[in-house]
């Protein structure tokens, strides 16, 4: 497992609970209440810094009607593929990118409805 792999399963809890959290227009402190868990706790896997087991992660999203499914299938390299390319570039081009890539997220968490930014 590559880098960028590694990095989008650690952050997959966080991530989950961002979009369940946007999907129904609740905050933090108003998610962990409906799931009975500490604000902190929301925060810290929403920011990566803690991993939830699987039941709670479950727990946390039922409590704003959703539910996580999961599915087994082959590994898909193409991630392999892209940090390969990603080691290639200097670290002012990956600054770049990430600049760009950041960017873009932060309109889509302001509700802006953008086409992706072309990445050079």
């Amino acid at each position: 497992m590559g880098p960028s792999r590694r990095g989008h399963v650690e952050r997959l809890a966080g991530n989950l609970l961002t979009l369940a959290r946007l999907e129904h227009d609740v905050s933090q402190r108003e998610l962990a209440k409906a799931a009975n868990f500490a604000e902190s706790a929301i925060a810290e896997i929403e920011s990566g810094a803690r991993q939830p087991s699987l039941p709670e992660l479950m727990h946390i999203l039922a409590a704003v009607d959703q539910e996580l499914r999961i599915q087994l299938a082959p590994y898909d390299t193409h991630d392999d593929v892209l940090d390969a390319t990603q080691q290639r570039l200097s670290a002012d081009e990956q600054a770049h990118r990430r600049a760009i890539h950041d960017q873009f997220a932060a309109q889509l968490r302001q509700g802006a409805s953008l086409k992706p930014p072309a990445v050079t």
